[in-house]
């Protein structure tokens, strides 16, 4: 899911841009704000960081893995052909 707290500091510089007298309105913007940009970030195709951080560390063992199993059949190869 996407980070609340991004949510609402965007929605709370959205809330400070606003002139000093339509200060009594700012809180009904801001709570729109968030829910409309909370609707929309959800529409997206994207992951938690978590989750992207926890798919960079399987992507790196994989790669390892690779590499090991790159080395193996290099080897086996040059035994067969020698």
């Amino acid at each position: 899911m996407i980070n609340a707290k991004k949510i609402e500091d965007i929605a709370k510089q959205v809330s400070e841009a606003i002139p000093p007298g339509l200060k009594t309105i700012a809180h009904d913007i801001e709570d729109k704000t968030k829910v409309v940009l909370q609707k929309k970030l959800s529409q997206l195709d994207v992951v938690t960081r978590e989750e992207f951080d926890v798919q960079t560390q399987v992507l790196i063992k994989t790669r390892e893995k690779l590499a090991q199993l790159e080395a193996k059949v290099a080897e086996l190869e040059e035994k067969l052909a020698g």
